[in-house]
């Protein structure tokens, strides 16, 4: 259905130019945009604050390095590839398990050794990166995520995106992987995309291809019933990301292992505005509200100051 710019503006929806200028071009300094540009120089910042992110095996820096990969992958069934410096999900290889010397995704293609070195390789020459400028590549640990979101997600890790503004956790939402987002957690690619309120953690509504959905299109599971433990730690680590970038206007990616409990994947300067359409509500009216709190709130109180103000009921309950 067609809208006006009268009614999304009605509805406290925000565009991309003002998000740029409004919130970006004024709250994120460019000089700290390296920060969370680089994935590597964001996960050794998140050490010096505590924030658990995924272990990394270790990095390939030069073409004659990937030699030593097969090395660095000893004991090591599973693992993720990625580029330092990619963006929207581009470039990231995961490998679950290793048999006969084969590298298996988590469809069941079967790679081989060399398949895996021309990935990292392709990498280090920055055919993922911004800019396609020389690369890094970061091998991590594979996240064992936790088992009750298995019928929500296909062939990929769910993972939480939290917009955060001065330090408030204002808007989340989970992404569900799908076959038509090939397992990637990418909702232009096709994945799930489901508002989470901010309160408890609950599903309020699901969309996928920007139409309303109330189950997984590959599992077939409902999404009322998606509810994300831990949550209140999931939103301080969220929440903490403000001190530790200093940038005013963040996306934080997070997921959730069985292991570790929330962790840090990686952090966004530029973070998309899909979150409004998984939530069925515009950000405006909380960035407004937002501006107008005093600084030096604590992560804690930040938290609690959110959870209090954008608690929302769930849609997917009230109209199963």
């Amino acid at each position: 259905m067609w809208t006006t710019p009268s009614r999304l503006h009605a509805k406290g929806i925000v565009g991309m130019n003002r998000r740029n200028i409004r919130y970006i071009g004024r709250y994120n300094s460019r000089r700290l945009y390296p920060l969370v540009d680089d994935k590597l120089k964001t996960k050794l910042l998140a050490q010096q604050y505590g924030i658990t992110t995924p272990a990394l095996i270790g990095t390939v820096t030069t073409q004659f390095g990937i030699k030593q990969l097969c090395t660095m992958l000893i004991g090591h069934q599973g693992f993720v590839i990625k580029p330092a410096k990619g963006s929207g999900g581009k470039g990231i290889l995961v490998i679950e398990r290793i048999e006969g010397g084969r590298y298996i995704k988590p469809s069941g293609v079967q790679l081989t050794l060399g398949d895996v070195e021309r990935h990292v390789s392709n990498i280090l020459s920055g055919l993922y990166s911004l800019g396609g400028s020389p690369d890094v590549a970061l091998i991590e640990a594979l996240i064992n995520f936790d088992a009750s979101f298995s019928e929500y997600t296909y062939e990929g890790v769910p993972d939480i995106r939290v917009i955060v503004f001065k330090g408030y956790p204002v808007m989340a939402m989970m992404r569900l992987s799908t076959a038509a987002s090939d397992g990637k957690a990418n909702l232009h690619q096709g994945a799930v995309g489901v508002g989470i309120d901010i309160a408890s953690g609950a599903a309020i509504r699901g969309v996928q291809f920007d139409r309303t959905r109330h189950d997984h299109p590959d599992t077939g599971h409902e999404l009322a019933s998606l509810h994300i433990s831990d949550w209140d730690t999931l939103l301080r680590l969220a929440a903490g990301c403000f001190e530790m970038t200093g940038l005013g206007y963040l996306g934080t990616d997070m997921v959730l292992d069985r292991d570790h409990g929330p962790m840090l994947l990686e952090l966004n300067a530029r973070p998309g505005l899909a979150i409004q359409m998984a939530n069925g509500e515009g950000l405006r009216p909380r960035l407004d509200l937002i501006e107008r709190q005093p600084e030096g709130v604590s992560p804690e109180q930040r938290v609690a100051f959110a959870q209090h103000y954008f608690a929302r009921s769930s849609e997917l309950r009230e109209t199963a």
